[in-house]
């Protein structure tokens, strides 16, 4: 690429992508540097958070009144889905359905962490948690949205919609009314994502308009109307209802296990009233999700200095200056962890950060920063400590940063582990594989679907017709 003095492409149709042998450095001042990202740093907790509770919206008032007007629908939290309710920043009540669960998933966690979604997927099905896993879904759009711009707000808010409304209606393969699941949603981009979406929708009648006409041509629409959902869930808000469910299931003393939290700017920066608060995790003062499963199962969880940071991934930045991903992951992240709280773990509930913070660790061995922590989802970790198998569920065997330290430190003989799941995987090359899940359920409309017949759901079992 032939660029000028300032480093730009000079050649019509080249682009400038900013990173690779393109970078340039931008010669900020250090305090401009420090407003550049200062962004990285916002503290979200019930101490800093000023603003008056009277002043912030709860969108849900306005979202009551649009079905009372008979503008859209809303798919509700009932009964049936056994919720439990909890608090929000500034002492809002949000319902956690716990069963009848439809498992929206992660692009990123199926693509780089297989044994994310896996474990937490293992985990309902130990505690006989009702669920569906289907494949009638599609990615949030959030990547198109932050990580290259050219993204719309129409496109947004209707891939949100149409996802929500497939799991609005998937209960009918089966026999169900509408409404029998309700999504639980795997990734925290899409989460953020999702909540600013439907503030968009709600706030808006002329992108209401707009979307209508979109999902009316994929039969998207309830009786003629929008279908918006009561509350969004993140798995981690599930993880956290159901933690001393989950701690009854451990087999795996963890009381001597130092662990570090990264809360993910997804999940309690973006629409921050919506993050849970607990008063019995950590005073109430920092969000309860991780910090609260990894207490219940009696993990010691340490402080650190960079709590609050990003983890660097920010998505536009991931793709176009990975060096400011790379460098922050690990320097603001990883060695404080290390270094500062002599951590044998770091803890996340998100598809980006997890990949930041796990992947990312080998690169600054070229810059002799040879910092190494297991870093591990929530759900991996509890998992873990409640009997999976590192390998066959957990899949640790897809982290670039070691987990057998921490597996020794937990008691497990990873290599007898390893050992047999190698064996076991010479039994899926003859075609044994097993299921977390019957196949047959994953399909629920078009080509390949068969209708299921609800006759003996419990413990995962169906019967076809």
């Amino acid at each position: 690429m032939s660029m000028d003095g300032t480093g730009r492409p000079t050649q019509p149709g080249e682009r400038f992508t900013g990173h690779g042998p393109e970078w340039r450095d931008s010669n900020l001042s250090p305090r401009e540097a420090a407003i550049a990202t200062a962004w990285v740093e916002q503290k979200i907790d019930r101490r800093s958070m000023l603003t008056n509770k009277d002043r912030v919206e709860d969108v849900r008032d306005a979202m009551w009144q649009l079905e009372k007007d008979g503008e859209i629908v809303v798919h509700r939290i009932t009964d049936a889905h056994e919720p439990i309710t909890v608090k929000t920043l500034y002492g809002w009540e949000k319902k956690i359905p716990t069963n009848r669960l439809w498992h929206h998933k992660s692009c990123g966690q199926c693509g780089n962490i297989p044994g994310y979604p896996v474990s937490l997927l293992w985990l309902q099905n130990k505690l006989g948690i009702s669920y569906l896993d289907e494949t009638d879904q599609t990615s949030c759009t959030a990547w198109n949205y932050h990580g290259s711009g050219i993204g719309n707000i129409e496109s947004l808010a209707a891939v949100f919609l149409r996802n929500f409304h497939q799991a609005y209606v998937s209960g009918k393969a089966q026999g169900f009314d509408p409404g029998h699941y309700y999504p639980l949603v795997h990734c925290g981009t899409s989460f953020g994502n999702y909540k600013e979406v439907r503030s968009y929708l709600i706030h808006s009648a002329k992108l209401r308009e707009s979307v209508k006409k979109i999902l009316g041509k994929l039969g998207r629409l309830v009786d003629g109307k929008l279908l918006i959902p009561e509350e969004i869930v993140h798995y981690s808000e599930w993880l956290h209802v159901m933690r001393h469910r989950i701690a009854n299931l451990q087999e795996i003393d963890a009381s001597h296990i130092r662990a570090t939290i990264h809360p993910a700017c997804h999940v309690y920066k973006m629409v921050p009233e919506d993050a849970i608060y607990d008063d019995s995790v950590l005073d109430g003062n920092r969000v309860a999700v991780s910090t609260g499963i990894m207490e219940a199962l009696g993990v010691q969880v340490i402080d650190y200095k960079t709590w609050y940071d990003c983890c660097g991934f920010g998505f536009r930045h991931i793709i176009s200056e990975r060096e400011f991903t790379r460098s922050f992951a690990i320097d603001r992240k990883i060695r404080v962890a290390v270094e500062e709280a002599r951590a044998d773990v770091m803890i996340g509930h998100d598809t980006g950060c997890i990949t930041t913070l796990d992947k990312n660790q080998w690169i600054g061995k070229a810059e002799g920063k040879h910092f190494e922590l297991p870093v591990l989802a929530d759900c991996q970790f509890a998992a873990l400590v409640c009997g999976a198998d590192p390998y066959k569920i957990v899949q640790t065997h897809w982290h670039a940063s070691p987990t057998e330290t921490l597996m020794e430190k937990l008691g497990i003989d990873w290599r007898a582990k390893k050992a047999a799941f190698e064996a076991y995987l010479k039994e899926v090359e003859q075609g044994k594989a097993d299921q977390l899940y019957d196949p047959r359920l994953r399909i629920t409309g078009g080509p390949g679907f068969r209708p299921i017949k609800p006759a003996a759901l419990s413990g995962g079992s169906v019967a076809a017709e």
